[in-house]
């Protein structure tokens, strides 16, 4: 095996790219389970002990190889605008396949990792509940609305989609959930009986 050269204490990208690039062609290839360390080392032409300076366990690179850095310098308008553009940049996440074979797995790693729940979650969702926690306390009509709610309603519906159903048309998925949750199933919430305003 011919590892790439790694000088001093600086770590070589070149290594983390092949290493992340192996993991998510075996992902493809084989599925969580037979993606194995060594599977991913020999494929990128490098050591275990290579990717163990790199990653602490399979779990972690692999949630780093299919959860790349994402972010946006985009500013939506409004609430609306900010709500679409949460559920088709969700929808984008989960819709890769080698994200859709990976989550089971890492959800099943997550339960017994805190670790890798906590890094995952501020690299992908702790910014995204904070910008709709601006926008939402902002958003006349509709006050006390959950950050947390409205992004696992997303986050849910995409990841059981996705990964669960498997489903191939992400435009329409998004579109309809845009939808649901935009407008509603019935439009608004009936008054209860008894209450102010009640005509019974």
């Amino acid at each position: 095996m011919t590892e790439r050269h790694r000088l001093g204490p600086h770590r070589d990208p070149a290594v983390d790219t092949a290493v992340l690039d192996a993991a998510r062609e075996l992902l493809v290839e084989r599925g969580y389970a037979a993606t194995s360390i060594d599977a991913i080392a020999a494929r990128a032409g490098v050591s275990r002990p290579s990717i163990y300076r790199r990653w602490p366990s399979k779990a972690h690179l692999i949630a780093k190889a299919v959860f790349p850095d994402v972010g946006s310098d985009q500013v939506a308008p409004d609430l609306l605008a900010e709500i679409r553009k949460v559920i088709r940049g969700t929808i984008q996440l989960f819709g890769s396949p080698e994200t859709r074979v990976a989550m089971p797995g890492l959800m099943t790693e997550m339960r017994g990792d805190a670790g890798l729940y906590d890094k995952l979650s501020a690299r992908l969702d702790a910014p995204t509940r904070a910008e709709l926690a601006d926008y939402l306390a902002a958003a006349p009509g509709r006050p006390g609305l959950d950050p947390d709610t409205v992004l696992d309603a997303i986050a849910g519906a995409a990841l059981f989609a996705m990964c669960i159903r498997d489903i191939d048309d992400m435009d329409g998925f998004a579109t309809s959930l845009e939808d649901l949750l935009l407008y509603g199933i019935v439009g608004a919430r009936p008054t209860p009986r008894g209450s102010a305003g009640s005509t019974a």
